[in-house]
């Protein structure tokens, strides 16, 4: 196959082989009856060579999934288990995804494209392999979102339409399908950890460990007794810090099982997300969580508990306490990602743990008292701006100083926002009339959010390269 033509540097670098034998199975992608290109993220494309596919490459290598050059040989579906809803599941893997390339980006970082609706794998149970158009748009909004809010989150790198019928019970039906790829760090779930631990395979368990540290670099732990333990130390600040974003985001997951946390620190797999619509730390996304268990103001405990399970899975490698006391220190590494953020998205320098954490409790009581959402409030006390009227928050504010607001968008008449009418209002033209503007122009305007939002703050756990 001759060389991909484009003015970045593509650079093949398909790692996850020297696993391959027993991380996942080799599968082929479903032949679809079309494919039509719907989306492509040239700036994530960008950062590891891809932009200047043409479209038909683009179509023959994320529609058809014929291999790129020097990379994977083929889809490669991986193996985990996981928690769901804190219950043990032994019958978990890529059941309608797989693994179909890494390269190196710009800073050197290992990068999975993984997929979402490519087909049955041996791990899809009862189910068709397959996704809905529907839902890769509402991927699209959600990824350009978080990233926009400094979120380290995948992101939506293609969504081809592929002309299948499907029939599912929470969508009008039949409805469209799409095959969707992603852009992130890699795909490796503490769910994988946890296989390894179940089936007793201490070999590959060190193997892993070995895969995760030697690409996804972070912090340094001189005096860990065993690599496991580095790794894990790294892992919870990854954690904390995913946790924390969630909360200045104002946003719920909705399905934060143990098969859903990827050791990377990011966030991925979008199904039932929602944005608060107002301050409720009870507000659920799934409407399947009775019990609110992944509810807004639970995830950090949630994220936590899922922190616990890589441990136990890790016990096969090491004693228990110094991993006991890595998990020890979510509560403090959380409440440090909190405040670093809360702070970045309201536009101020921080001044301190103490004073910072007291700022939070301020801001957290006007929103309930004014009955509105991070997105607004946000917005409207951008830099200690707009709060007359308030004294607790003015005073809380006053010691405070203002970050670069400068950019345009903070005259806007209002913030952008991802609520649930908005997104079905963008999903309505589609449907309907296959009408894209409404999407195109929020993911514009999104981006124009982000700009202004300014550097985004560092996710903690990591290290370049």
């Amino acid at each position: 196959m001759p060389a991909l033509p484009q003015d970045a540097i593509y650079r093949p670098a398909p790692r996850i082989m020297a696993l391959a034998d027993w991380i996942g199975d080799p599968v082929r992608a479903a032949d679809f009856p079309e494919t039509r290109l719907r989306w492509r993220n040239d700036r994530a494309a960008g950062e590891v060579g891809l932009a200047d596919l043409s479209d038909a490459d683009w179509l023959r290598h994320f529609g058809r999934f014929e291999p790129l050059p020097d990379n994977t040989p083929g889809p490669l579906a991986l193996r985990y288990h996981g928690h769901q809803f804190r219950v043990y599941n032994p019958d978990l893997g890529d059941g309608r995804g797989f693994t179909f390339a890494q390269m190196l980006d710009a800073d050197g970082r290992l990068m999975d494209l993984g997929t979402k609706g490519s087909g049955q794998t041996p791990w899809s149970r009862a189910g068709d392999g397959r996704l809905t158009l529907k839902g890769a748009v509402r991927e699209v909004l959600a990824t350009e979102m978080l990233e926009a809010l400094g979120v380290n989150t995948s992101r939506t790198f293609s969504v081809i339409e592929t002309g299948e019928s499907l029939f599912r019970g929470d969508e009008p039906s039949p409805t469209r399908s799409a095959v969707l790829v992603r852009l992130s760090h890699g795909h490796i779930r503490i769910g994988t950890f946890q296989r390894l631990g179940a089936l007793q395979l201490e070999d590959e368990m060190g193997q892993l460990v070995a895969y995760c540290l030697a690409n996804f670099p972070g912090t340094e732990f001189p005096d860990a007794p065993h690599p496991a333990v580095q790794f894990f130390n790294q892992v919870v600040e990854r954690m904390a810090d995913m946790a924390a974003s969630y909360m200045v985001a104002g946003f719920v997951h909705g399905v934060l099982n143990s098969d859903n946390m990827n050791v990377s620190g990011e966030s991925f797999d979008y199904g039932p997300w929602r944005w608060l619509p107002k301050w409720e730390p009870g507000f659920t996304a799934a409407y399947f969580d009775h019990a609110g268990l992944y509810a807004y103001g639970r995830q950090p405990e949630a994220i936590h508990w899922n922190c616990g399970q890589l441990a136990v899975a890790l016990r096969s490698l090491v004693e228990a306490a110094p991993l006991i006391e890595a998990l020890n220190r979510y509560p403090e590494l959380y409440q440090q990602a909190m405040t670093r953020r809360w702070l970045w998205r309201l536009g101020v320098e921080p001044r301190g743990l103490d004073e910072d954490t007291a700022l939070i409790g301020v801001c957290e009581k006007a929103m309930v008292e004014q009955g509105i959402g991070p997105d607004a409030f946000f917005f409207t006390h951008r830099g200690g701006r707009g709060t007359f009227g308030d004294g607790a928050l003015a005073e809380a504010l006053a010691p405070y100083t203002a970050t670069d607001s400068s950019h345009p968008y903070w005259s806007d008449e209002g913030p952008q926002s991802m609520l649930i009418d908005e997104v079905e209002a963008i999903w309505q033209p589609i449907a309907e009339s296959d009408d894209w503007s409404a999407l195109h122009a929020k993911v514009a305007a999104i981006r124009r959010m982000g700009e202004a939002m300014g550097a985004k703050p560092r996710p903690m756990g990591h290290t370049p390269a």
